[in-house]
């Protein structure tokens, strides 16, 4: 039998290739992001990271006895998790926004859309499907977060603390992709495997929306700009 991970990563592909052609990861790869659209991006990420420990909590408590093994897992997600929405505002003040204006923000339509729908995987359909979601999260942070990191401080002459997001999450994903594989491995009925991989696909098109909309405007917050 093909490993999860593999044939997740085969099936993902030309998902995960229109998420990188964005605007707005071109310009953040190539250094020449502006500094309103770096701010919209952590605005964006505030929107979606802050339902993670939740999100997690909540496929634990539906986990079947047999998944006993995965929710030790969860939990061990769950400590490395807290507290990376608050990186993310640390990161928006320290680059000259508006953290409150962040946090009391409505998110944008593909944002809302991803987190609404990873709450259904978790609460009404097999909860095992949120690890699509993971896939695909930490799969793109490994990618492009640390290479966009060194870029967007380059081009905008950042301090590393308005960085912390990407750069940790780029480092700390790196390990959580293996870790990951090994789960996803153990997952051999298919309807779980099902529903592991419908749910990385609907997420990679929901967060390459996000990132589509961000390269056009459309989720920009003007209360994020820096302060005069």
């Amino acid at each position: 039998m093909t490993s999860l991970h593999e044939e997740l990563t085969a099936v993902t592909r030309p998902a995960r290739e229109r998420l990188v052609s964005a605007g707005i990861i071109q310009q953040a790869l190539s250094g020449t992001l502006p500094l309103e659209r770096y701010l919209a991006f952590l605005g964006q990420a505030y929107q979606h990271v802050r339902h993670t420990v939740p999100l997690m909590m909540a496929v634990g408590a539906r986990l079947e006895p047999q998944y006993d093994w995965l929710r030790r897992e969860i939990f061990h997600y769950l400590e490395e998790e807290d507290g990376h929405d608050q990186w993310i505002l640390d990161d928006i003040t320290a680059a000259g926004g508006d953290a409150e204006a962040a946090r009391r923000a409505p998110p944008g339509a593909a944002a809302d859309a991803m987190v609404a729908y990873a709450y259904d995987v978790a609460m009404r359909r097999n909860p095992l499907g949120f690890f699509g979601m993971v896939f695909v999260l930490e799969g793109t942070s490994v990618s492009l977060a640390s290479r966009a990191a060194d870029q967007i401080q380059a081009g905008l002459g950042l301090p590393s603390r308005a960085m912390t997001y990407l750069r940790s999450h780029g480092q700390l994903d790196q390990q959580h992709i293996e870790h990951l594989a090994g789960i996803l491995d153990r997952l051999t009925a298919p309807a779980d495997r099902e529903a592991v991989t419908r749910c990385a696909l609907v997420i990679y098109r929901l967060y390459g929306d996000m990132f589509h909309d961000l390269s056009a405007g459309d989720s920009a917050q003007p209360l994020l700009r820096r302060a005069m």
